[in-house]
């Protein structure tokens, strides 16, 4: 058994709306980001990379390379699941940490789009979100961040 964390944040400020696992969030704001900004798919793909033990995001898409510019993170998502197809992911725990953006309404899509690029069933996802209560640069919406824990085998 394997486990592994995924994280990823982006300032708020450019045009909404907010992609979380490719799935348009409403949103005042949306990310500032060389990507598409996608912070769950980025989050996601972080933590499976790390249980296939090949390291981080960035280091198979660096945001320095001009081809990833304005990339469709949840294609980079499923690129990072063929990679490492030596392991099963069995489960998905995903946290959304933001003031403003709800996630409630979208989170059935969420979980149903994370379940297909990751090749499993959607019962093996949940995603969650929470806020700061009005702490630091994430209560003052100046940002959003995502968590992920897979357990893979």
């Amino acid at each position: 058994m394997r486990v592994s964390w995924g994280f990823d944040a982006h300032r708020l400020g450019g045009a909404p709306p907010v992609l979380l696992a490719g799935v348009m969030v409403d949103s005042a704001r949306g990310v500032v980001a060389t990507s598409d900004g996608d912070l769950v798919a980025h989050a996601v793909a972080d933590a499976v990379l790390g249980a296939a033990g090949l390291g981080d995001l960035g280091t198979h898409f660096p945001s320095s390379d001009p081809q990833w510019a304005g990339a469709d993170s949840m294609d980079l998502l499923r690129s990072v699941v063929s990679m490492c197809s030596d392991i099963e992911v069995s489960f998905v725990d995903v946290t959304v940490i933001a003031q403003d953006v709800r996630v409630a309404p979208h989170r059935e899509a969420i979980r149903e789009s994370l379940a297909t690029a990751l090749r499993i069933d959607v019962g093996q996802v949940s995603v969650k979100a929470t806020t700061t209560d009005g702490m630091g640069a994430l209560g003052a919406g100046e940002g959003i961040a995502a968590t992920a824990v897979v357990t893979a085998s």
